[in-house]
């Protein structure tokens, strides 16, 4: 078609660089050092998607804003609701584990093994008849049912039966402290089930590389610990916890960047 199709492929000729580049950080310095707030970085997408739009809205079919700031992510901080159905999508996927022992542990109550039922029965009565008493009475936070922080707008809208007595502004605002609630937890979901992505990905040898990597390093932990007597590195560890911050470095730590170069679904979804 009288067109000129170029395509590059980036490698490293050396392996040491390769494997060094696991334990750098993904952003330069600065970032962490001076990072930006959510709402600037809001600021500054919204900033690309106008300055792409103005070169993509002639092309041949031209982009609406609609679809590159959907690429771009724009608004990750504000509710949606495919987004939070795809995040829970994506937990529900990393919980199949123990949705398989919920279905292992009703079948034992519904007696599809008889020998394993009467056995997990018999340790029951073992842990029933002949338990271990704490030495001291259990904890209680006193605290955690936030009973002494609320107002009294939250009581009302407790106990506000359904469907609600209030019209006007009043479910207007609490609709719109929902949608702001609702999206804080969108976003906690989503990175919970990006770490935990992660993790498989490495655990899936999906990089095989970084996999490698990992159980190497697994392999020398173990060694270290094996010689080294275990008070020794409590110690190590409390020092490095307890050190001056003048001796620190905010940088984000080796295992924080080696994770963030784990594949997860957020590169592909979002």
């Amino acid at each position: 078609m009288g067109e000129v199709q170029l395509a590059v492929r980036f490698s490293c000729s050396s392996s040491i660089n390769t494997v060094n580049t696991y334990s750098q950080s993904l952003l330069p310095k600065m970032h962490y050092l001076s990072p930006l707030s959510v709402y600037q970085l809001d600021t500054l997408r919204q900033q690309v998607v106008y300055l792409i739009s103005l070169n993509l809205i002639n092309s041949q079919p031209p982009l609406r804003k609609e679809v590159i700031g959907c690429i771009l992510d724009v608004g990750s901080q504000t509710w949606s609701i495919w987004k939070s159905k795809a995040n829970y999508d994506r937990v529900t996927t990393l919980l199949t584990g123990f949705l398989a022992m919920i279905n292992w542990f009703k079948k034992i109550c519904n007696w599809t093994n008889p020998t394993t039922t009467i056995f997990i029965y018999i340790s029951f009565l073992l842990v029933v008849f002949f338990p271990q008493r704490p030495r001291l009475p259990p904890h209680v936070d006193a605290n955690l049912s936030q009973a002494y922080v609320t107002n009294e707008d939250e009581l009302d809208e407790e106990f506000d039966p359904i469907p609600s007595r209030k019209t006007g502004e009043v479910l207007k605002w609490r609709y719109d402290r929902l949608r702001i609630i609702a999206a804080s937890m969108q976003t906690v979901l989503g990175d919970l089930a990006t770490q935990w992505e992660r993790l498989q990905s490495l655990l899936s040898w999906r990089d095989p590389r970084a996999t490698a990597i990992f159980l190497c390093f697994s392999l020398l932990v173990c060694l270290v610990t094996y010689k080294i007597p275990f008070h020794y590195i409590i110690v190590l560890i409390g020092t490095q916890v307890l050190m001056h911050p003048r001796l620190r470095v905010d940088f984000p730590s080796v295992p924080q960047n080696f994770l963030r170069r784990m594949f997860a679904k957020t590169d592909s979804l979002f």
